[in-house]
């Protein structure tokens, strides 16, 4: 029997995952596209000890995945991929990574990018600091999203928010110099968090004066956007731009 206080054993995760793994039953058509469309868009992350956890040593290769040299762009929690489909689509000189870890939106994400012919997106399933720490190599990116992650609105959950100073540390290593981390948010609390974190981040400089930064004009406006401003809740924008390595 393993003991589990043994100096090598391995444990299950050290810090707070930013979800919740919801589990649902999909519709037809998203179990088909599981079938179908996940061997053209989903990149099969090798697994640690969780179900969406990232196996250390597991780095892609951004040209072979995508078979060409583009600028990247990857999206934290792209939900069902409105957002990220849309950007696939106008920009097919660019290529996206979504990462979500809720299957049904992924599928989701698939069967439109497939309607929409948005070749140059492709899909994770997993935790996203463990795809930023093991799967994205470093300083590879050029853009880093994160539009309305959970906000963990209770003082006793906020320990499970995604923006913290680590997440900042892996966002720093994970882009390219001089690359974008853009955040978004309708929950005030978490905004100035956010800004907080990322006011103390060496890596980083703000790209914007004042408060907030304008509303990023290549974020689609989705149902989830409508719904917090309909329901009296400031969208707040912002966004760093990585500062170069010496």
């Amino acid at each position: 029997m393993t003991n589990p206080a043994a100096p090598d054993a391995r444990t299950f995760r050290e810090t707070p995952v930013s979800f919740v793994r919801r589990s649902g039953r999909m519709s037809e058509a998203q179990e088909r596209a599981w079938t179908e469309l996940a061997p053209q868009y989903v990149i099969a992350a090798p697994r640690d000890v969780a179900a969406t956890s990232v196996l250390p040593g597991s780095a892609i290769d951004p040209a072979a995945v995508w078979g060409r040299d583009a600028p990247l762009v990857v999206e934290i929690g792209s939900g069902q991929g409105h957002a990220i489909v849309h950007a696939a689509t106008s920009h097919p000189d660019t290529d996206f990574l979504a990462i979500e870890v809720f299957r049904a939106g992924l599928a989701r994400t698939m069967l439109d990018a497939d309607r929409a012919g948005a070749r140059n997106l492709r899909l994770v399933e997993a935790n996203a600091p463990e795809v930023l720490q093991h799967l994205v190599p470093p300083a590879s990116v050029d853009e880093l999203w994160v539009f309305f992650p959970d906000p963990w609105h209770k003082k006793k959950h906020t320990k499970r928010r995604l923006v913290v100073p680590g997440f900042a540390a892996l966002a720093a290593t994970a882009l390219k110099d001089g690359g974008m981390l853009r955040l978004a948010t309708d929950w005030e609390d978490y905004a100035l968090q956010m800004r907080e974190v990322m006011s103390s981040a060496p890596d980083f400089e703000a790209t914007f004066e004042g408060e907030w930064a304008p509303r990023f004009d290549g974020r689609v406006l989705t149902a989830f956007e409508r719904k917090g401003a309909r329901v009296g809740r400031d969208i707040r924008d912002l966004s760093y731009r990585r500062i170069a390595r010496t």
